[in-house]
């Protein structure tokens, strides 16, 4: 697997009033790392996370993957985004198959993709349903199941579970974890909440406000399995806390 580098990256999206959405971010993601991106709304980690995708490039400085430039997207680093946008006309096996299809694999391939996909997230015996028979978080699984059926290196995940109530978000986060834990996947999750961040991550990369700078990383050294409600966690949560509220001052 392979490492994310980012050297001195800016993003600048231009318009009438051009915006700065990022500037000077100095960054590596080592291979298997469980890195979280955190930070207000509108502070880049979004924008930072297309550059990783590669679905935009950055206006200055470098986006390194495996040594090399991001240039365009890849089959290697899955994406995951807060709405799973299932095509509703197609049964869940056949939206998980989706990108092994646009690869020109075969159907036998594809459908033995999307079963095995959907096991890993718990949705073993759901292959034939449509997208309106699944709760939310259901569809939320099936929508990591889809970028695991190209087998990436990375997963790269916008608030995926921003969109769910409370107790299914924890248990979509215990999922994320046994997975991550069983495979070993790089992971790059972007989250506005403190201790949805702090929980999961090895590292915690704390975003300042527009532009988007690096702030502050916190390293997680809790060990795992983690317990919500930990003190350790709670001291880090505490930490993070005060490194923004210092940062608003």
């Amino acid at each position: 697997m392979a490492d994310f580098v980012l050297e001195s990256l800016g993003k600048v999206f231009d318009g009438p009033t051009p915006v700065t959405a990022l500037q000077g971010v100095d960054l590596r993601v080592r291979a298997g790392e469980f890195v979280c991106l955190l930070g207000a709304s509108g502070c880049g980690k979004s924008t930072l996370l297309d550059i990783l995708a590669g679905l935009e490039r950055p206006s200055s400085g470098k986006a390194l993957f495996d040594g090399r430039p991001i240039q365009g997207t890849d089959p290697r680093r899955g994406l995951v985004f807060q709405d799973p946008a299932l095509m509703p006309w197609r049964t869940i096996a056949e939206n998980v198959g989706f990108g092994p299809e646009l690869r020109g694999l075969r159907r036998r391939e594809r459908r033995a993709r999307a079963v095995a996909s959907l096991a890993r997230v718990g949705l073993a015996g759901f292959e034939d349903a449509y997208p309106h028979q699944l709760s939310g978080g259901m569809r939320q699984r099936a929508g990591i199941a889809r970028a695991l059926a190209n087998e990436p290196e990375v997963l790269l995940m916008d608030e995926p579970f921003g969109a769910v109530d409370h107790l299914t978000r924890v248990a979509l986060q215990e999922d994320l974890l046994r997975l991550w834990e069983r495979e070993r996947r790089t992971i790059v999750f972007v989250t506005h909440d403190v201790g949805e961040a702090v929980f999961l991550a090895d590292r915690v990369v704390l975003l300042s406000p527009r532009p988007g700078r690096i702030h502050q990383i916190f390293d997680i050294t809790v060990g795992r399995p983690r317990e919500r409600g930990q003190k350790a966690l709670i001291e880090i949560e505490a930490e993070v806390y005060r490194a923004i509220n210092a940062r608003q001052q």
